[in-house]
C-alpha cells in the first residue's frame, strides 16, 4: 500500500505500481479530466459523498494510466473543520470509509519522520554507501524506539523533542534520568542544579551567603 499526496501524482508511476499490484491512495487534482463509468452504492457513513469509477480522459493521462480507477469524495475533519478531498485509488473492493482513512493515516506517517529529523541525526550522514546508510537509519530507528519507550515509561507530558534534547544533555551527566524527567517543568520541588553554583545567578542577584 502506497499513500501520495496529490502533489506526487505520476499516472505513469501509478499505473506501474497497478501492474505490479501494488495498491495505493492519493489526492485528485482540481484539474484532471476523467469520465464516470459506474457509480457505486454509497455507506451509510454521511461523510462519503461519492463513490465511484472513472478513466482518465486527458491525452497524456489517459495514454499513461489506461484502466479504471476508483474515486471517493468525502468530507475529512483537518484542525476541527471538515474539508471536502476526492481520494483516488485502484482498490476497488475496501470500503470507502477505509479508503478516507488510509490516507488521513499519511499525517500521522509525515509527523514520525519530522520527529525522527528533529531528535536524532538523520539529515547528514556520515557514510555514503549502501551499508553506512542502512546502518545509521537502523541506528536512528533504534534511538528513537528507544525514546518513545523512556517517554511512555517516566509518563512524559511535553514535546518529544524537548525529550530528546533533555536526553541529549545528561547524556554524559552522573544523575538519575527518570528524576531529571519527573522534575522537567515543575516550579516548585527540589532541583539539581546543571551548572557551577556561581552560574546561576545573574549579577548582582546572588543569594545572601549564610552565617
Amino acid at each position: 500500500m502506497a499513500l501520495f499526496d496529490k502533489a506526487y501524482v505520476h499516472f505513469k508511476h501509478l499505473f506501474d505500481l497497478a501492474v505490479r499490484s501494488v495498491f495505493f491512495v492519493t489526492r485528485e487534482k482540481t484539474n484532471l479530466k476523467t469520465k464516470r463509468v459506474k457509480k457505486l452504492p454509497r455507506p451509510k457513513d454521511k461523510r462519503i459523498l461519492c463513490d465511484e469509477l472513472v478513466v482518465l480522459t486527458g491525452a497524456k493521462t489517459s495514454r499513461d494510466y489506461p484502466q479504471v480507477l476508483r474515486r471517493v469524495r468525502a468530507l475529512v475533519e483537518i484542525d476541527g473543520k471538515q474539508r471536502e478531498m476526492v481520494f483516488l485509488t485502484n482498490n476497488l473492493e475496501w470500503s470507502a470509509v477505509t479508503i478516507c482513512e488510509l490516507y488521513r493515516a499519511r499525517w500521522q506517517i509525515e509527523v514520525f519522520f519530522k520527529q525522527l529529523k528533529q531528535t536524532v541525526q538523520l539529515v547528514d550522514f556520515m557514510g555514503n554507501s549502501a551499508n553506512a546508510v542502512k546502518w545509521q537509519i537502523w541506528t536512528a530507528l533504534l534511538t528513537h524506539l528507544l525514546l518513545r519507550y523512556l517517554a511512555w515509561q517516566s509518563s512524559w507530558e511535553h514535546s518529544f523533542s524537548r525529550l530528546g534534547n533533555n536526553v541529549r544533555a545528561a547524556m554524559w551527566l552522573k544523575m538519575d534520568l527518570y528524576e531529571m524527567l519527573a522534575r522537567y517543568g515543575t516550579a516548585g520541588g527540589a532541583y539539581r542544579s546543571m551548572c557551577r553554583p556561581e552560574q546561576g545567578w545573574l549579577p548582582g542577584l546572588e543569594p545572601p551567603a549564610m552565617g
